[in-house]
């Protein structure tokens, strides 16, 4: 990361910067130990976005957070929230290590109590996006015609391609996982599966036109958090080969990034020579269907009938 072009985090609606810190590590030391030293905000002006109740005892806010996270803001020993408490002036209240619940942020003055918060939801934001994906929005496209042309275009590929470097069976994506992807999620929490599901279901009343649903619903879910940004626009696809599949028929493609606690994962992969693929298939017709529906599908999971298991849907008809 750049000094002069730190990563930027938006939050409630305002910018904050991300500097980078160089840090000496030691043996056995946590690597997001002092984190949130490097968070720093951009605007001095209060953050009126925060819900701030005044109290008997000066002021209360709370966080609704997943406890997979809770400990990023406990840090190593307790040192990330006594840092928080000693330089906001404020009390940290944070469920126990499994329980579901909200953090509770208790202070004289209502400018520390913000600024405490304001530090917890870049915290919680910066380590979400450290969290592997648990779950994508897509249509499925487990109609039979369109299972028996991907496996045709998998049978004249073999035929016509299978000299070209890399290029076999294993590549193939399995014909009952086919699906449309709009985006990926990580779902920490029960409430937070519940959330999407009435997203969607928000979506489905508000939006109409395919392009503007797939566009909307992912803007929808950016804001959220729920949903890293990377592009501003939907670009819908269906994996049919994937580099991935030759050592694990189950895997998931660029997604396979992090594991649970944030480690960067690195998958050394056999490339192939897609090139002729794409000249003698570039109009191949998969079939036709119609999208009746969009899913809430939970990575490496299979149903009764070989798909995604879904832990939410809305329906169009």
């Amino acid at each position: 990361m750049e000094v002069l072009r730190p990563q930027l985090i938006k939050i409630g609606g305002r910018v904050y910067r991300k500097n980078p810190i160089q840090e000496q590590t030691y043996q056995h030391e946590e690597e997001d130990d002092d984190y949130y030293q490097g968070l720093v905000e951009c605007a001095e002006e209060p953050c009126e976005t925060y819900e701030v109740v005044q109290t008997p005892q000066g002021f209360r806010c709370t966080v609704k957070a997943p406890s997979l996270l809770y400990k990023h803001i406990v840090g190593k020993r307790g040192d990330t929230r006594k840092k928080l408490e000693v330089e906001t002036k404020t009390s940290i209240s944070i469920p126990k290590p499994g329980q579901e619940g909200e953090i509770v942020i208790t202070g004289q003055h209502r400018s520390g109590v913000v600024s405490a918060r304001t530090r917890i939801d870049v915290l919680l934001l910066t380590f979400r996006r450290k969290q592997p994906f648990t779950h994508f929005l897509a249509f499925f496209l487990n109609e039979a015609e369109v299972q028996e042309r991907f496996l045709k275009f998998q049978e004249e590929v073999l035929e016509k391609c299978s000299m070209d470097h890399g290029v076999d069976s294993s590549i193939f994506q399995n014909p009952k996982k086919l699906h449309l992807t709009i985006g990926m999620l990580v779902l920490l929490s029960e409430q937070e599966i519940q959330q999407t599901c009435e997203m969607l279901q928000q979506c489905k009343e508000e939006f109409i036109e395919l392009q503007e649903l797939v566009d909307r619903v992912l803007e929808r879910f950016q804001a959220s958090g729920l949903i890293v940004k990377e592009w501003n626009s939907v670009k819908l696809h269906a994996t049919v080969m994937n580099t991935l599949f030759r050592k694990d028929p189950n895997a998931e493609g660029r997604y396979n990034l992090y594991t649970a606690d944030g480690k960067y994962i690195f998958k050394e992969r056999e490339s192939f020579d897609g090139r002729n693929i794409l000249k003698l298939f570039e109009n191949f017709y998969f079939g036709t269907l119609k999208l009746n529906s969009i899913h809430i599908s939970q990575r490496f999971t299979v149903d009764s009938f070989g798909n995604y298991a879904s832990c939410g849907q809305i329906d169009f008809s």
